[in-house]
């Protein structure tokens, strides 16, 4: 159960990452973030009516707002990144956000078996190899380092916390709803600050109502794929959870092949390869 949950995460926050990368070519990040995580949170506010989410508030919840503040800053900081690009230097860095809930795991305990550190170990390397590192380049390129790291960080964070937030799927709802109105919240508050500073809030066209469909799957993938994570993370060990969830840059990159036909590199073909090794490593540890 642990490694479907995981890797369904992966395949979501993968496509999220996507979608919400060229989303931010056409317009502000603040923006696509406000709106794709109002989206979701409208999504949820009716899920949590219709299941009785509200009964099951509790102190559990502030690990949600706590992601909720800690959310908008990743997302802002990555989508900045993938819009800089170039995608070989923000997929790799991207999967450093795995060494804060593996952390959390080893300190609360879990002490993975010998077949699983050698699936950390390989799924990690693959999932590096599968973004195409290019450490190298223009300025730019250090500023997409930079944002990635803070992305990473961020990301591994709520990891963490939105594990803690709830017990059960309906309070999983709860947590998620609380999430997503604190992110759309520290997000519009942000953006109402660039604004106020000159940046503009559309692009020069206005708002490009076509794109609301993508914002809203970019907004509800990006829900869905913490709410399968932390559904994994509670029914095994986090050190697994964690890495399975962190393939999503295979993902990214996958979908940049098929939907934008750029070719794969051979580094990152035999990366996709070693990714799937350490999966099954890790699936069958």
């Amino acid at each position: 159960m642990t490694a479907f949950f995981a890797l369904t995460t992966s395949l979501l926050w993968g496509l999220a990452d996507f979608g919400g990368g060229l989303l931010t070519r056409r317009a502000p990040a603040l923006t696509v973030i406000v709106v794709s995580q109002g989206i979701a949170a409208a999504v949820l506010g009716v899920i949590v009516v219709a299941t009785g989410g509200w009964s099951e508030a509790g102190p559990r919840l502030w690990f949600a707002f706590a992601a909720g503040l800690v959310g908008p800053v990743a997302l802002f900081s990555f989508y900045k990144a993938l819009a800089l690009g170039p995608m070989g230097v923000v997929s790799p860095l991207a999967t450093l956000s795995v060494a804060v809930p593996v952390g959390v795991g080893l300190f609360l305990g879990e002490r993975p078996g010998l077949v699983q550190v050698a699936g950390i170990a390989v799924a990690v390397t693959g999932v590096v190899l599968a973004g195409g590192p290019q450490l190298r380049g223009a300025p730019v390129q250090r500023r997409a380092i930079l944002l990635t790291l803070v992305a990473a960080g961020g990301f591994g964070t709520v990891f963490a916390l939105i594990t803690e937030a709830s017990t059960n799927v309906t309070g999983l709802f709860l947590a998620l709803f609380v999430q997503r109105l604190t992110n759309v919240a520290g997000g519009g508050a942000a953006l109402w600050l660039s604004v106020r500073r000159g940046s503009p809030a559309l692009p020069e066209g206005g708002f490009a109502w076509s794109t609301l469909p993508a914002l809203g799957f970019v907004g509800l993938a990006d829900v869905a794929a913490n709410g399968t994570y932390s559904v994994a993370a509670q029914h095994g060990p986090v050190t697994v959870a964690a890495v399975l969830a962190s393939l999503y840059p295979v993902v990214t990159a996958l979908a940049a092949r098929g939907f934008l036909s750029e070719r794969l590199r051979a580094v990152q073909a035999a990366g996709a390869g070693l990714a799937l090794v350490g999966t099954l490593l890790l699936a069958t540890g």
